[in-house]
């Protein structure tokens, strides 16, 4: 049984830093990522790592957070720095294949 357990979420004020850390048990997997899903609005992912180190990053995430993963302790990490308030949501780990889903941790930034 897989399971993903995270940590790091908190409250911030704007323009502040989080760390959020995701370790995975079980298989290395290929993909990890962390998703985000604000009040009334869909999951989005934020950033993603391949097993190789190939990044992806949404738009809102450029130049701010960093995602990172240490395969060896199948972890996987989203620094989060200068966060703004439109940064609150509930922070979600993901990795594939298979898929499986972190409980979510949740980051609110205080204007």
């Amino acid at each position: 049984q897989v399971q993903l357990v995270e940590s790091g979420g908190g409250l911030v004020q704007a323009g502040g830093s989080l760390r959020l850390s995701c370790a995975a048990s079980g298989s290395i997997f290929s993909i990890m990522a962390w998703y985000r899903q604000a009040p009334g609005k869909q999951r989005e992912l934020v950033a993603s790592i391949s097993i190789g180190g190939t990044l992806n990053y949404a738009d809102s995430a450029k130049g701010r957070f960093t995602i990172s993963r240490d395969n060896a302790k199948n972890t996987v990490y989203l620094q989060m720095n200068s966060l703004k308030p439109e940064d609150t949501a509930v922070y979600y780990c993901y990795v594939t294949y298979p898929v499986y889903w972190g409980q979510g941790t949740q980051v609110t930034v205080s204007s």
